[in-house]
């Protein structure tokens, strides 16, 4: 796992914090990958994309589209910072497509917040100064393309400031979340999920 900062020289806290987010069991439907860590937010970071791909409809034999993606950002600064609370800091975003009825919905925004809360206390992660934005973003076509369906969008912003370098179940609730985002059913304890059909 890539990240900024001199892994040589790196706080043993950093490093307890990158063993515990390769330890981490997301469900199969999502692929991960590493990404470019930001280099201007904090002396030490690891990014994580995320990508759920499926049959729109669930149905066999249809082409497959991008449900839902994300992104995972881990900060690291060994002196702490004020606004975060602590040295560490986890910086989200999940984005998704949406059916336009269910997208026009005013509380659509107040759910998918509730979603990241709920998600967080499942996993039993210990965090505080949680903040965050939800977005709805409508797109409407017009001219030659006037035929299209309308198509809603909705996108989480949200940061927390975990209580330790133990940050594996962090990244298993906000990989709940962007699959709640792509349509997946949320998974009972204990049970794992078959990945999605291939076409």
């Amino acid at each position: 796992m890539s990240s900024t900062g001199d892994l040589s020289a790196a706080p043993a806290e950093f490093l307890t914090a990158l063993t515990a987010l390769r330890r981490a069991q997301c469900r199969p439907e999502l692929n991960l990958a590493e990404l470019p860590a930001p280099a201007k937010l904090a002396p030490y970071a690891v990014a994580l994309e995320a990508v759920v791909t499926g049959s729109a409809s669930g149905l066999a034999g249809e082409p497959e589209t991008e449900l839902a993606t994300g992104r995972f950002i881990l900060l690291y600064d060994p002196a702490g910072r004020d606004v975060w609370g602590g040295t560490f800091r986890i910086v989200t975003y999940i984005r998704a497509e949406l059916e336009a009825d269910i997208g026009k919905d005013e509380l659509l925004g107040s759910v998918a917040w509730a979603w990241l809360v709920e998600a967080l206390e499942n996993h039993c992660t210990g965090y505080r100064n949680a903040g965050g934005t939800a977005t709805r973003i409508l797109s409407q076509s017009f001219g030659t393309m006037a035929g299209s369906q309308d198509s809603v969008d909705i996108e989480l912003r949200a940061s927390w400031t975990p209580d330790s370098a133990d940050v594996q179940s962090h990244l298993e609730a906000w990989s709940e979340m962007v699959c709640s985002f792509a349509g997946l059913p949320p998974l009972p304890d204990g049970v794992l999920s078959l990945p999605l059909r291939r076409h």
